[in-house]
């Protein structure tokens, strides 16, 4: 019996190495491999080409930031530092201002802290905090002790004449992955989302370009480089990027930017309607800032300007339609912003409006006076 099992052991493991160790299965080594020969590569296409240059041309301008906040060890008298929080900006100015969100630095703002910056050479440095505009999701560092740096400002753009379809890139530091390309189209205008202090923030683009954390605050560009819009947020319900991230306009970043650098506050006027995003005057073939809504006790309600609303019988009666300002054209919500931050609380705007447009109906120009208050 012991033979028998002896003889029908070593029968199955010759019978499992013949049949995995076939010939077709056997390596054969080579000592004379060498290393393929590279295929000539053709020529960059035009778009990649294009796509290199602008990444190159904007990587300068972009930073990473990290948030800390400085603890006594328990037990001890030791400070140490611990990251906060992390995100991206750029850089605004040659004296060093850095645009970025909000709620990047919201920890340090909150609480006692410090934002590093850090730049496409590596190079670090401690930044101030400058002013910043919770209602906007926006905030504005500069950069300490630079001894001498040199910045690249970021070429400026407009977001009044955006267009859904249009490519847009963006540059950022996703996860901590440094100076990452994503790029996509602009897949919606007027969009709104709710700011870190609750209220709404309007007039949102929304694009398809990755937008991940780590990506908040860094600039999206156009097929030019130019700034657009500021990347803040994304629509997701697993946190995780799902193909819809919104970005500030640059229109409303350049007017708060600027508020900000020169008082550390907002201190803009303010009007109290929101305005209807520009697709619909794109379809409706309309020029003027139409108004969606207007907020119950703001300066737009005193002065009687009329919202949207819908008729009895389920017709859309436009809101007012802002076309013109102390005697200057307005063709878009822009044209609004740009107004207002020339102006100061207290001033009283002479306002020219189309009012009643609707679909076979008669409308009317109107002329009405709005007192400006402080934003609060």
């Amino acid at each position: 019996m012991f033979l028998y099992c002896l003889v029908v052991a070593v029968f199955g493991a010759w019978a499992i190495s013949y049949w995995t160790s076939s010939p077709a299965d056997q390596v054969v080594l080579n000592p004379d491999a060498k290393p393929r020969v590279i295929s000539p590569r053709g020529d960059l296409a035009a778009d990649e080409k294009s796509t290199i240059d602008l990444f190159e041309n904007s990587a300068d301008s972009v930073v990473f930031i990290t948030t800390s906040q400085q603890f006594l060890a328990a037990g001890t008298a030791k400070v140490s530092e611990m990251a906060t929080g992390q995100g991206s900006g750029f850089v605004w100015d040659k004296e060093g201002h850095i645009v970025t969100n909000y709620h990047v630095i919201k920890p340090i703002v909150q609480g006692s802290g410090r934002a590093h910056i850090t730049f496409a050479d590596a190079s670090s440095y401690v930044a101030s905090v400058v002013g910043t505009s919770p209602e906007n999701d926006l905030a504005v560092l500069q950069v300490k002790d630079f001894q001498g740096k040199e910045f690249t400002p970021i070429p400026i753009g407009t977001s009044a004449d955006l267009r859904v379809g249009q490519k847009v890139f963006a540059i950022g530091n996703p996860f901590g992955f440094d100076h990452t390309l994503t790029t996509g189209i602009i897949s919606g205008l007027g969009r709104s989302i709710e700011a870190e202090d609750g209220r709404q923030i309007d007039d949102l683009i929304q694009t398809d370009a990755a937008i991940n954390p780590g990506n908040s605050g860094g600039p999206l560009l156009d097929s030019s480089g130019r700034l657009i819009g500021v990347n803040s947020a994304i629509y997701s319900p697993s946190g995780a990027y799902a193909g819809i991230g919104f970005a500030i306009p640059v229109d409303t970043v350049n007017a708060v930017v600027t508020e900000l650098i020169r008082f550390g506050v907002i201190k803009r006027p303010y009007l109290g309607v929101r305005f209807a995003p520009p697709t619909i005057n794109a379809q409706l073939g309309i020029q003027g800032a139409i108004v969606g809504e207007v907020i119950p006790g703001s300066p737009a309600e005193a002065a009687g300007i009329h919202p949207t609303v819908q008729d009895p019988q389920g017709g859309i009666i436009l809101g007012d339609i802002i076309v013109a300002i102390d005697g200057k054209p307005i063709q878009n919500y822009g044209d609004v912003v740009n107004v207002l931050f020339d102006h100061k609380v207290g001033d009283v705007l002479d306002m020219k409006v189309i009012r009643g447009v609707r679909p076979g109906g008669t409308a009317e120009e109107v002329e009405l006076q709005v007192k400006l208050t402080e934003s609060t």
